[in-house]
C-alpha cells in the first residue's frame, strides 16, 4: 500500500510540474506572438487560368482579400505538392497600392515549398491582392460536333474544350482562357517546380545562376501589356463571354462562365454554338490529298455568312452526323482539323460516296510530230505520215497523244458538283472543253455538274513531248481544243 501511495504522490507532483511548464510555454508563445504575426493568405476571391497548349504552361491569376495592420505583415504562401514554379510567383496590390509595399521575399530552408512576403503597411484594414504564377500539369483539347439536317442544306455546329488538371492544385470557380500559339521556354515549368528550396533561395537572390527571365516571364509581361488584365474588375472578372483577343502571334479564347476544375479531373466546357450554318457539298478528286478516289466534302467557312466568324477555331477533332429523318443521327465521319482563323475555310471529308461511281478511261492513243537523227549528222528532219525512214537514222523526239474520259455516274437524287485535279509530269499540252485551269505548274483543275441519275464523260487530251522534244517540265493549257464529240 505504501508503494501505491508513493506512486500516487509522484504522479500528482508530475501533473503539477507539467501544468507549470504549460503556463510558462503559453506565456512564451503569447510573448512571441506579439513580435511575429505570420498569416497565411486567405481563400481566393477569384481565379483565372490562361492555358498555353503549345507548352505545358498555365498562367494563374488569383485575387484575395487580406487584412493588414500598420507596420510589418509577413504573408505566407505555400505550393506544397503542386507543380507551381516558385521563381514565377509574384504579388501586387489591387487596392491601397500606394500604402502597401513588399519589402522582401524569403524562402525558408526548413519549410520546403513555402515563401514569406514581408509587407510594410501604412493602413489598418483590408486590401485586395493579386498573386500570379506559372504552373504546369494543366492542358486542354478541343472537339466539335456538326449535325446536318436530313436534306443536307444546313447544319448545327457546337464546339467544346476539355481541360485536364494534373497540377496538384484545386481551382474553384475559375475563369478559363485558352491560348493558341507557340512560346519558347528555356526551362520547363515542371522542372522548375522541383528545384530544391536552397537553390530556390539562391535563385531568388541571383547568387548561383540566373534563369532566362525573358523567356520564362515574357508571356505574363506581354499579357499585362496587351490587355489580359484590362477587363478584370476590382470585385471580380468581366462579364462572361466567348471571345478572342490578339496577343502577338497568339489567340486567346475566353470560355463563358466559371468552372471548378479539381485536381486529377477533366472538365468539358462549351466554347461555341451556331445554328442554321450554311454549307455546300462538293465531290473532289485530288489523289495527292485524298488518294485515288472521289470523295464527298462538306464545305463551309469560319465567317459571318456561315453564321460563324466570331472567333478563330482551335485545332481539334470534328465529328459529323446527319439527321436520318426518322429516329436519330447517322455518323458520317471523324476528322482532325488544324487551327482555323476567322474567314478561313472549313473542309470536312466524308469519304467515298457509294452512290457515285468514278473512273478514268483511256479512249485513244497516237503519235505524231516525229523527229529523226539521220546519217550520224546533227540534221533533224520532221517525218510526216507516208515518208520513208532512211537507213542509219534514229527517232529522237515525238508527240504522244492520249485521250481520256473522267466518267462519272450519279445515282443520287440530286445534282452533284465535281472538281478534278490531275497532276501530269513532263512537258505537256492539256486540251479540253472543260475550261481547265492550272492549280500549279504540273496540276490541272477542272469542274463539272452531273445531273441526278445521269452519266457524264469529262473528256480531255494530253499531248506529251517525248525525247528531244521534251525540254520543259510544265503544262500548257489549250482550253479551246475539241477532243471528241
Amino acid at each position: 500500500m505504501a508503494m501505491v501511495h508513493r506512486l500516487v504522490r509522484t504522479a500528482s507532483c508530475m501533473n503539477r510540474i507539467m501544468a507549470i511548464l504549460a503556463i510558462i510555454l503559453g506565456s512564451a508563445l503569447t510573448s512571441l506572438g506579439r513580435n511575429v504575426d505570420l498569416s497565411t493568405v486567405p481563400r481566393r476571391n477569384t481565379v483565372q487560368l490562361t492555358i498555353y497548349n503549345s507548352e505545358d504552361l498555365t498562367l494563374v491569376r488569383e485575387t484575395r482579400t487580406v487584412t493588414f495592420k500598420k507596420g510589418a505583415n509577413p504573408l505566407q504562401f505555400s505550393w506544397a505538392n503542386t507543380l507551381i514554379d516558385p521563381t514565377s510567383v509574384q504579388l501586387r496590390f489591387l487596392s491601397n497600392a500606394d500604402r502597401l509595399d513588399v519589402l522582401d521575399t524569403t524562402f525558408p530552408h526548413d519549410k520546403p515549398q513555402m515563401l514569406y512576403w514581408n509587407v510594410q503597411s501604412e493602413i489598418d484594414g483590408e486590401a485586395t491582392i493579386e498573386i500570379t504564377y506559372f504552373t504546369s500539369g494543366i492542358t486542354w483539347s478541343a472537339d466539335y460536333q456538326c449535325i446536318a439536317d436530313k436534306n443536307e442544306k444546313q447544319l448545327s455546329l457546337e464546339g467544346f474544350v476539355r481541360v485536364y488538371n494534373n497540377s496538384g492544385e484545386e481551382y474553384e470557380n475559375a475563369q478559363v482562357r485558352l491560348v493558341v500559339g507557340t512560346i519558347n521556354l528555356v526551362e520547363k515549368i515542371a522542372q522548375l517546380a522541383q528545384i530544391p528550396v536552397a537553390e530556390v533561395s539562391d535563385l531568388a537572390k541571383g547568387a548561383k545562376r540566373k534563369l532566362n527571365e525573358q523567356a520564362l516571364h515574357g508571356a505574363i509581361k506581354e499579357a499585362q501589356l496587351r490587355g489580359l488584365s484590362d477587363g478584370v474588375l476590382a470585385n471580380g472578372f468581366e462579364v462572361k463571354r466567348i471571345g478572342k483577343e490578339g496577343l502577338s502571334e497568339y489567340f486567346i479564347y475566353t470560355i463563358e462562365g466559371t468552372e471548378t476544375i479539381n485536381n486529377g479531373w477533366s472538365k468539358r466546357m462549351r466554347s461555341i454554338e451556331a445554328r442554321d450554318v450554311g454549307f455546300k457539298i462538293q465531290y473532289r478528286y485530288r489523289p495527292q490529298e485524298y488518294g485515288e478516289q472521289l470523295v464527298r466534302m462538306y464545305l463551309l467557312a469560319n465567317d459571318r455568312e456561315c453564321k460563324l466568324g466570331k472567333t478563330p477555331l482551335p485545332n481539334g477533332v470534328v465529328r459529323v452526323f446527319r439527321d436520318n429523318g426518322r429516329d436519330g443521327l447517322s455518323f458520317l465521319t471523324e476528322q482532325t482539323v488544324k487551327y482555323i482563323p476567322i474567314g478561313d475555310k472549313i473542309e470536312l471529308n466524308l469519304g467515298r460516296d457509294p452512290s457515285v461511281i468514278f473512273e478514268l478511261v483511256k479512249l485513244r492513243a497516237s503519235r505524231d510530230e516525229i523527229w529523226m537523227h539521220i546519217n550520224g549528222t546533227d540534221l533533224f528532219r520532221r517525218i510526216d505520215g507516208g515518208v520513208q525512214i532512211e537507213i542509219n537514222s534514229s527517232v529522237v523526239g515525238w508527240d504522244e497523244h492520249e485521250v481520256f474520259t473522267q466518267r462519272i455516274r450519279n445515282y443520287t437524287a440530286r445534282p452533284i458538283d465535281v472538281e478534278v485535279r490531275r497532276t501530269i509530269p513532263g512537258h505537256i499540252s492539256f486540251r479540253s472543253q472543260l475550261k481547265p485551269t492550272l492549280h500549279d505548274f504540273q496540276t490541272v483543275q477542272f469542274a463539272a455538274t452531273v445531273e441526278p441519275a445521269k452519266k457524264a464523260d469529262l473528256l480531255f487530251e494530253v499531248v506529251r513531248k517525248q525525247g528531244r522534244n521534251s525540254k520543259q517540265n510544265n503544262v500548257t493549257l489549250v482550253t479551246g481544243g475539241v477532243v471528241l464529240e
